[in-house]
């Protein structure tokens, strides 16, 4: 064993953690009264750019009214690429209640963007007076992300969580995927006549999981784009807990 030995993940319960838009506010309360451990609203993907002011002003509401338990409550905010993160940070610790536990940063690529939101977070909490110190998640959705994760997961100690994004993360590859998530129809092997197929996110799953134990954060794994075949998504399931995952997003309340 290493003189320095790997420093344990935090213990709190991530085994699921549901999706929803910021923009759909009626659907907050059922959010808060599902199953999940943690609890995501949106201001990213599932919003358009004409609904973003309206959906953080929705999240900021519901950081103030809506009984979200013992639920860990976290906000993805818009990517660094784009003009809407920073009025984003802003306004969800200057305006919203400290029942906020987590910022989700997507589309993260290299430390320094880990970085530079949480100079402004820090800044904010301390302006502020802000008694709870704000957790971050980040999404490794890149090649460069993959190829940087490493140094992102011991990037700030505010940092618990980090994730897979499928979808954006075969894009970035290149990768000729027909789905998101899961086993593809074209990744497979024949032997003797018999058809295999084979995971082509082993490797993918396996360094993100590596990375987060060797910093001491929870590995969770990403969306599975067909929810309504559940023995494709169990089977997905096992494979990614088999291999360290502790968790995975729900895109759908089914």
């Amino acid at each position: 064993m290493s003189f320095r030995p790997q420093p344990p993940a935090p213990a709190r319960p991530n085994r699921c953690q549901l999706f929803g838009p910021g923009s759909r506010p009626e659907l907050f309360e059922k959010m808060a009264a599902s199953a999940a451990d943690v609890i995501n609203l949106d201001l990213e993907d599932s919003v358009a750019p004409a609904d973003k002011d309206k959906a953080r002003a929705n999240i900021i509401a519901a950081t103030h009214d809506i009984d979200w338990g013992n639920k860990y409550l976290s906000v993805r905010i818009n990517g660094l690429d784009t003009p809407y993160w920073y009025k984003d940070v802003v306004e969800l610790l200057e305006k919203g209640s400290e029942r906020l536990d987590q910022i989700m940063i997507p589309m993260v690529g290299e430390a320094a963007d880990i970085y530079a939101v949480d100079a402004l977070v820090t800044a904010i909490e301390r302006l502020q007076g802000r008694t709870k110190k704000i957790t971050f998640e980040v999404i490794i959705e890149t090649a460069k992300g993959l190829a940087h994760v490493e140094e992102i997961a011991a990037a700030s100690p505010r940092l618990q969580a980090v994730s897979l994004g499928y979808a954006d993360f075969a894009a970035s590859m290149g990768m000729a995927t027909t789905g998101i998530g899961g086993t593809q129809e074209n990744y497979y092997m024949i032997h003797e006549g018999q058809t295999y197929y084979s995971d082509p996110w082993n490797y993918v799953v396996s360094a993100i999981v590596a990375a987060c134990r060797s910093a001491g954060v929870l590995p969770v794994d990403g969306p599975f784009g067909n929810f309504s075949d559940d023995d494709a998504y169990v089977a997905h399931c096992k494979r990614v807990a088999t291999l360290g995952m502790v968790g995975k997003w729900a895109i759908h309340p089914k």
